[in-house]
């Protein structure tokens, strides 16, 4: 099953960092958000992706053209020979990446009709470039094989941002640890469809997934659910990069499901 992931938002929200690359490549330690995105699902044995590119989309394809680069202990560059390069102890994960340029400014569900040659007649699953979860695929797989609905999508129940005071009229008596939202359930992507869900999405290219594609599945019953309580966390600004950097840099990374 293909992997296909939403990375061409211009990420306005985080400007500090995306007026120089687009948010899917923001680092979260020394690698993009991107790359940790693709490291979960790959650990579940899915290494096939196919990337949906827009606002600085080189970038994206830049990183993935000098990947073995990247990933490599030690280069050495041979001037005395003909420019010679030698790549030292690599490590690359076993992918096959397509990189889909769909469209400076697109909407999420019109960039992913436009990846639907590449995806083929096949069930896929999808997700946005800028979430990290400690979701089991395993299971949001067999929960979608069983529902038969043509898409399910993970559920979560963000955090609340503050802490509460425990009040006993104007007493405070105590401080409440921060606890999720208010009980509903969002979106939190790590999607599964079939490829019927293309038929759901029209050509042009001002068409948000969120709204009538999906709206339409469920109104037509065709849309499932997967409720995940675990960690997840969407980096949307700069105060989320630096949560997230925190838990990397102190090896206390939820979503980090492979060795």
């Amino acid at each position: 099953m293909k992997v296909v992931i939403l990375a061409g938002g211009r990420g306005t929200r985080i400007s500090e960092e995306s007026h120089l690359k687009p948010k899917p490549m923001i680092e979260i330690g020394d690698a993009p958000i991107l790359w940790h995105i693709m490291k979960t699902y790959s650990h579940y044995g899915y290494n096939e992706f196919i990337i949906c590119l827009g606002y600085k989309g080189y970038v994206i394809k830049e990183y993935f053209a000098n990947y073995f680069r990247h990933m490599s202990e030690a280069i050495t560059y041979d001037f005395t020979s003909g420019n010679t390069v030698e790549v030292h102890h690599n490590k690359v994960e076993p992918w096959k990446v397509t990189l889909v340029d769909t469209g400076l400014d697109t909407m999420t569900g019109s960039r992913v009709k436009r990846v639907a040659s590449y995806v083929g007649n096949e069930p896929f699953m999808l997700t946005y470039g800028d979430g990290l979860a400690n979701i089991n695929i395993h299971e949001l797989v067999r929960v979608h094989q069983q529902s038969n609905r043509l898409a399910t999508i993970t559920a979560v129940q963000p955090d609340g941002r503050f802490g509460r005071l425990e009040l006993a009229g104007d007493q405070v008596t105590g401080f409440a640890e921060k606890v999720r939202g208010d009980g509903g359930w969002i979106n939190g992507g790590y999607m599964v469809c079939q490829p019927e869900v293309f038929g759901y999405l029209p050509d042009w290219e001002d068409t948000i997934l969120e709204q009538g594609p999906l709206q339409n599945l469920a109104k037509d019953g065709e849309l499932n659910t997967y409720r995940h309580e675990g960690f997840w966390q969407p980096m949307d600004t700069l105060r989320e990069k630096i949560i997230l950097d925190d838990m990397w840099d102190r090896d206390k990374a939820p979503w980090k499901v492979w060795e």
